[in-house]
């Protein structure tokens, strides 16, 4: 399936290359939305032909969509909850008891999530320009990992990103130059995690150009921490001055 272009004419007038190579990216990938869609499913069937999973449905390293459709049922968390309980307890046997649900996860999805958030600003940039010259004040939080009982460490999504080498020691990006540094963002405690952020947003508030947080309740828990704490925050900004 081909779709018509959506990337304004802009595109060609773009200052920033990296801009450009963006929205490229974004054009070739969703051009031609099925053959895409095919060649992934492929690389995915191939990778993991020799799985236990794949292999009970009896693919027997098929990787056409014809094949996988009619093979491979449509699954919930529920039906392969305990496959990946037994990843999880060193491939011994047991039930997840009502915890979190666990997703296995490999080394390229790092870079996959950040391929994606790489291209959020790019797109913005066409309609609202100019976002590159200050700096981003987002509510970013991580919680505390766990480890599985087979030794697997066990982590929100999230949490795992900014852990990670790609969040930590990402190239410089101007539209993702954000006021708290990494400490602030990977402490462990909410509160103390809050506090610092908010602190580093009012230093520098004068190049602030945009505040956000990846999920809306983000934004709800910094109105609440403002609301016992108002005033002196009202305080310390009159004294910056």
């Amino acid at each position: 399936m081909a779709v018509a272009s959506t990337v304004p004419s802009r595109l060609d007038s773009l200052a920033s290359d990296k801009d450009a190579k963006a929205l490229q990216f974004i054009e070739e990938m969703t051009r031609n939305v099925d053959s895409v869609q095919q060649r992934v499913l492929r690389e995915i069937l191939s990778r993991n032909a020799e799985t236990e999973y794949l292999k009970r449905f009896g693919l027997n390293g098929a990787t056409d969509r014809e094949t996988f459709k009619s093979r491979i049922p449509v699954a919930g968390y529920e039906n392969i909850q305990p496959d990946v309980q037994r990843v999880a307890n060193g491939d011994n046997s047991g039930t997840s008891g009502g915890e979190r649900k666990l997703l296995p996860t490999i080394h390229e999805e790092t870079d996959r999530r950040q391929l994606l958030y790489s291209l959020l600003m790019p797109v913005i940039n066409l309609y609202v320009p100019g976002l590159d010259k200050g700096k981003g004040l987002y509510f970013l939080f991580v919680k505390a990992s766990t480890k599985t009982p087979g030794g697997i460490l066990a982590r929100p999504t999230l949490t795992s990103y900014y852990n990670s080498d790609q969040f930590k020691t990402h190239r410089y990006d101007p539209f993702n130059v954000y006021t708290s540094p990494n400490e602030a963002i990977l402490c462990t405690d909410s509160f103390q995690s809050m506090y610092a952020q908010m602190l580093c947003g009012l230093v520098t508030r004068d190049e602030v150009l945009r505040v956000g947080a990846v999920f809306a309740s983000g934004l709800l828990r910094a109105i609440h921490f403002l609301k016992p704490t108002g005033k002196s925050w009202l305080v310390t900004s009159r004294t910056e001055h």
